[in-house]
């Protein structure tokens, strides 16, 4: 059996590393990259240059911006009231395809796994602090995925921030135990929020 070429072998590499691509899909990529015209594979590399280059994480809610802030940070029609707390850039953007809230956001970039070595530290915990210390917020919704690091992730928070005279708030159980925000369904998402309990 012929080798295949080197190049060809990294891609699929490479494409293999993606989360959720399996050696077989790396292979198909591959392939129809090679089989599309040479300027559809370019424009693929060029934007993997571009994000890679221009994004960053906002300096106020650490969600994916290309200047200093994000555009929900920019929106002056946001409230500037409520705070929804979420572990992830993908999960503010499902939120948002919910189109319900319309207060701002704070991007946990992660959650507490002690399992996987990721301590309160590592993550935008102290800025949040800071924020709320400085800020004027009635309500903060914590938006943690329902399973046991993001309900751990809630507690430790709510823990840090009840000093502060601000009402905390957890999404509605309709988002079920154990799932993942990014992947909920939008109305699920809707109801969650309109349906949010004290903590």
């Amino acid at each position: 059996m012929p080798e295949i070429s080197q190049s060809v072998t990294e891609l699929i590499d490479q494409l293999g590393r993606l989360p959720g691509i399996g050696k077989k899909t790396a292979e198909r990529l591959a392939y129809h990259l090679l089989r599309v015209h040479v300027s559809e594979a370019m424009a693929l590399s060029d934007a993997i240059r571009r994000v890679r280059e221009n994004v960053r994480y906002c300096s106020v809610c650490f969600n994916l911006a290309e200047g200093e802030l994000c555009g929900i940070c920019q929106d002056p029609k946001r409230d500037p009231v409520l705070l929804c707390i979420v572990e992830q850039p993908r999960d503010l953007m499902a939120l948002e395809q919910a189109a319900v809230f319309k207060g701002m956001y704070h991007v946990l970039l992660g959650r507490i796994a002690p399992l996987d070595g990721v301590g309160p530290d590592q993550l935008t915990i102290e800025p949040l602090v800071d924020r709320v210390r400085t800020g004027n917020f009635s309500e903060i919704i914590m938006a943690t995925n329902p399973n046991v690091e993001g309900d751990g992730t809630a507690l430790f928070i709510s823990n840090r921030l009840a000093e502060f005279p601000v009402r905390l708030t957890r999404l509605a159980r309709g988002v079920t135990s154990g799932s993942v925000l990014e992947f909920t369904n939008k109305e699920i998402l809707a109801d969650a929020l309109n349906g949010r309990q004290k903590l």
